[in-house]
Parts: structure tokens; sequence; C-alpha cells
């Protein structure tokens, strides 16, 4: 069952994940709150962050929250739209993000791919599955 399957990789890799950022007391979305931080260069709205995690703002809100608490991340009102609330790294946050990205390094042979073109082409068809799957479910919503 390809479902099962999926379920259970997603299961394995947030396992590990945990394992390796207990360290640093961070959960596998904290990790990954710091990461599309990292990887924006920028200040990011909550709304872009949270629809990149499929995160609703109940859930994001206090996930950030305690990330600005231990001061990896700051948040504070768009200069241009007050209504909007930007995230961003804080220079604790960009050093933490570093070391995590070297301690998750390990995980990598985990993933069972033996080349970058490998890789790409597994995140390409994991991301068609999400894609689809959210599609799916929002058509299935609106039918009921």
């Amino acid at each position: 069952m390809l479902c099962f399957a999926v379920y259970s990789a997603a299961n394995a890799t947030v396992q590990a994940h945990r394992a390796v950022l207990a360290p640093w007391d961070l959960t596998y979305t904290q990790y990954l709150v710091l990461v599309l931080l990292a990887d924006a260069g920028a200040p990011m709205p909550m709304r872009d962050l949270g629809d990149r995690l499929s995160l609703d703002s109940g859930t994001l809100s206090p996930l950030v929250r305690r990330l600005e608490r231990r001061g990896l991340l700051t948040r504070q009102r768009s200069a241009d739209d007050e209504r909007l609330v930007e995230v961003a790294l804080t220079e604790p946050g960009r050093t933490a993000h570093a070391e995590l990205t070297e301690a998750i390094g390990c995980l990598a042979p985990a993933y069972g791919v033996s080349s970058p073109e490998e890789l790409e082409s597994l995140v390409a068809s994991l991301q068609r599955l999400a894609t689809g799957m959210r599609t799916t479910a929002a058509d299935a919503r609106r039918a009921s």
C-alpha cells in the first residue's frame, strides 16, 4: 500500500530528525521554521511561513513565540502593512541553523539516494504527491 509506505517514511523521517535535534531542544517543526527563514535570507511574513509549512496560525503562532523567547528569531509588524507580522532569524538563530545543518547531514545516507539527480527526482516526486493530496483533500471538502 502506497499510503502506508508514505506514512511510514514520513514517521521514520520525523523520528530520526527528532533524535538528531534533541541536543538543541528543538522539534522537527521548529527546525523547519529555522530552515525556511535561513533559506529566505530576509524577513518572511507569518502567512507565507504558515503556507510553506501547511500550518494554520493557531499552530504556527505559539511555535514561533517559543523560538522568539529562545532568541532564535524575531517577530515584528511590517512597516509597509501593519496587518502583516514578519519573522526573521536572529544571529543566534543563524548560528543554530548552521550547527543544525551540519548535524542533520548525518541523515543524508538514510534517504537512500546516491546522486544529486536522484535526490532532485525524489524531492520532485514527493512534491507532486503532496500537491495532489492537498488538491484532492480540498476538492473533497468542497464537495461535502
